[in-house]
């Protein structure tokens, strides 16, 4: 009998937790609805990272003529604290960048199937938007051991690159395919392979073993 009651309460108390969030999300303008998902997800587990794996080839390409922006930089590990003052500008950045840079394959801009850099001719793929998205980030201080370059498989299978951010509610990815910025476990994408936390001139396993040839294609 006592056990029966616990459940009934039990829920009964989740029942109202969810008429509360779906009376915010009612009267909340789109943003401000998704900031709430955004904040009160009860899904906060971050990615675990495999093995060491193979560096992509066009970030080695890419570190070579950007070295700057490489190196051996050790980072901790950790997770950002998320607010609604930092979720708010990564949203800023992401909607930023998303509207400024027009999408262009690398055979096309560069007769090239697959190079990474800066899209500072305002064209660029999916690793393009990524790496400009983790510049900007990390120039306005944001730890560069949160913001890893992320390999996917997309809803079609191809390979694309995102964006993850470490946070203690999760893995955030900043994706210039989607306008929301989603927790990686709702985004219906196969991860491959990112940057490591540790070292992000070294590359560690996702659990998706097909690791596309190139990413960005279409």
């Amino acid at each position: 009998m006592k056990k029966r009651l616990e459940r009934a309460l039990l829920a009964a108390g989740q029942a109202v937790l969810a008429a509360t969030v779906a009376a915010v999300l009612t009267h909340a303008t789109p943003a401000e609805a998704e900031k709430t998902v955004a904040m009160l997800s009860s899904f906060a587990a971050n990615m675990a990272a495999g093995a060491q794996t193979a560096v992509p080839m066009g970030y080695f390409q890419f570190c070579a003529e950007h070295s700057a922006d490489c190196g051996p930089r050790k980072g901790s590990g950790g997770k950002v604290v998320l607010t609604e003052a930092n979720f708010a500008q990564l949203r800023e950045i992401n909607d930023a960048i998303n509207g400024r840079i027009q999408p262009m394959t690398d055979l096309e801009h560069y007769g090239e199937i697959e190079r990474w850099t800066y899209p500072d001719d305002g064209f660029g793929d999916c690793e393009d938007y990524v790496l400009l998205k983790r510049r900007t980030l990390v120039g306005l201080g944001w730890p560069g051991d949160t913001l890893l370059v992320t390999v996917v498989r997309d809803h079609k299978g191809d390979g694309h690159a995102v964006l993850t951010v470490v946070t203690d509610r999760g893995d955030l990815v900043l994706d210039n395919q989607e306008a929301a910025i989603l927790l990686w476990h709702e985004t219906g994408y196969r991860f491959v392979k990112r940057q490591a936390q540790h070292d992000t001139d070294s590359w560690v396993s996702l659990g998706d073993v097909l690791a596309p040839l190139s990413v960005g294609r279409n």
